[in-house]
């Protein structure tokens, strides 16, 4: 069966990996970072960056790649206090954008996450089993974007393809 969807390998992201108590981070990260999410699971964007919430005082930030260095000036990843850990990540994970109107559908093949709105809604965003692989999900305009170990990127790309042809 073929669906009315397209798959998008994304471009390479700015990424970074902050652990630690959200007073920590709040005080250490300043205005470098959108407000952190309120809720495990959710996500905020300021200017460009987003910031997950992806575990108990662990977060992911997310930004265009050519704001990698001047985020990174910003974070001080190499000068954290010993309490807030901020690590670059940039070239871990590979992002796909999987939009159209039967994206659910395929998204439904891929992983076990209930996606319908009333579960899974615009901010939530958060790791689960993708054709057996650790994937973080989310929500994107038409569809859902997903991102996965780097050296799965091919791989996916295949089990995506071959999901919808």
């Amino acid at each position: 069966m073929s669906y009315d969807i397209q798959i998008t390998r994304q471009s390479l992201n700015a990424l970074f990996d902050l652990k630690g108590a959200s007073a920590a981070i709040e005080s250490w990260a300043g205005n470098a970072l959108p407000n952190l999410p309120d809720q495990p699971n959710s996500r905020t964007e300021k200017e460009a960056v987003e910031l997950y919430h992806i575990g108990r005082d662990h977060w992911i930030a997310r930004a265009p790649v050519g704001q990698e260095e001047a985020l990174e000036a910003r974070l001080k990843p190499n000068d954290c206090p010993a309490d807030v850990s901020i690590v670059r990540i940039s070239d871990t994970l590979t992002f796909f954008r999987v939009t159209g109107s039967q994206a659910g559908e395929v998204m439904a093949i891929a992983c076990p996450l209930d996606l319908h709105d009333s579960q899974f809604g615009d901010d939530t965003v958060t790791y689960t089993d993708l054709f057996g692989l650790k994937a973080l999900v989310m929500r994107c305009k038409d569809g859902y974007e997903l991102a996965i170990e780097q050296s799965f990127g091919d791989m996916v790309e295949d089990y995506l393809a071959r999901a919808t042809a």
